[in-house]
């Protein structure tokens, strides 16, 4: 079995989640000091701001470089707050090592890319800094898996992981979708390795902020990386998924914590894969309203009718014969088809109606 150092010896989490909060960007030393004294005074110990900030188009806010260092340097001193970025190539890690900069993250885009993740870690032979590895784009636990081995394989023993989520699909009610299943299979082949949840990325929205952490701590992960700006509002990089530190504090208060959950943790697993599944039906019940609609516009300009009873039995008993087929049973998906071709039906005649008060 992989032995990791404790990321941190000096942190006083005892039992409690590592909390590490900051914003996603450093845009200002002004605005850097004001969030940390904030989260200094909420007993935070570990702050984070993107230096450098990977884009996926280029003309938005690229981060401010290496100046920002000296403001994550500031807030060191002043405060005794550990500060933390993101590295993407061997010059940021030299960089943020001659700045003294005491904890590095490695971006999901990087960590897809194994030429990166290689280059990363020669670059970090030899030295003694913790180091967590966001998960790849996809959701591929080998992969992940891969970029922490990489590092560990260069001697880098102070390791971690950060759940990010994963690309999600247009109807999705998340920025990247969390796949639950991928860390708890990482947790189950590195089992020593800590794992913190970024609540912030996975729900792109401040509002699935603290259902998302809540979720995370049920299901034992060790901390939590959350984006926190003193003025989410005037955020130069996404600022829809910040929050203020006083809203992160409230939701910190509320949280239910790994070892008070008192929910069987095989029960939590097999309720996430519930939910993914549900997810999954939402997004396909939405697809499938979309493409009801485009048949009624195809309908009307040939002058059809909506309701075509043969071609609906046929559909029903095809339906009801697939499903019991693999073990469904044929009330259950008779009521589903029926349910779902009425709202089809009603999307039509919405539409219809739609075009003749035009």
């Amino acid at each position: 079995m992989t032995h990791f150092k404790p990321l941190f010896d000096t942190l006083s989490v005892n039992d409690e989640p590592i909390i590490i909060a900051g914003p996603c960007s450093a845009e200002s030393e002004a605005q850097v000091v004001n969030t940390a004294l904030a989260l200094h005074d909420m007993g935070i110990e570990i702050y984070r701001a993107g230096i450098w900030k990977p884009r996926t188009k280029p003309g938005g806010f690229e981060g401010v470089g290496s100046k920002g260092l000296a403001w994550l340097k500031r807030v060191q001193q002043e405060l005794n707050m550990k500060v933390a970025t993101e590295v993407a190539t061997p010059r940021h890690v030299e960089h943020a090592l001659a700045e003294g900069i005491d904890l590095l993250w490695i971006g999901a885009r990087t960590v897809t890319n194994p030429f990166a993740m290689q280059a990363i870690a020669n670059a970090l032979k030899g030295v003694d800094i913790p180091v967590l590895v966001k998960n790849p784009v996809m959701p591929d636990v080998n992969l992940w898996m891969g970029g922490i081995e990489r590092l560990y394989m260069a001697g880098v023993e102070r390791l971690g992981a950060i759940h990010r989520g994963f690309g999600s699909s247009p109807n999705s009610q998340y920025r990247n979708e969390p796949h639950w299943n991928i860390p708890i299979e990482l947790r189950r082949q590195l089992p020593n390795l800590p794992i913190l949840c970024d609540p912030s990325h996975i729900g792109g929205c401040r509002d699935l902020i603290e259902p998302i952490a809540q979720e995370a701590m049920a299901l034992q992960m060790d901390g939590l990386i959350v984006e926190t700006h003193c003025s989410p509002q005037q955020a130069l990089s996404d600022s829809q998924q910040q929050i203020t530190p006083q809203a992160l504090h409230q939701i910190l208060k509320r949280l239910v914590i790994g070892s008070r959950c008192e929910t069987d943790i095989t029960l939590l697993e097999l309720r996430v894969q519930i939910d993914a599944i549900d997810q999954s039906i939402l997004e396909a019940l939405a697809r499938r309203m979309e493409l009801s609609q485009q048949i009624g516009d195809y309908k009307r300009s040939k002058q059809m009718t909506i309701l075509q009873p043969e071609r609906y039995a046929q559909l029903l008993e095809e339906r009801c014969q697939e499903g019991e087929r693999i073990g469904v049973s044929r009330k259950l998906i008779q009521t589903l088809f029926e349910a779902i071709h009425e709202e089809s039906v009603k999307v039509q005649l919405k539409q219809l109606k739609e075009d003749k008060t035009e």
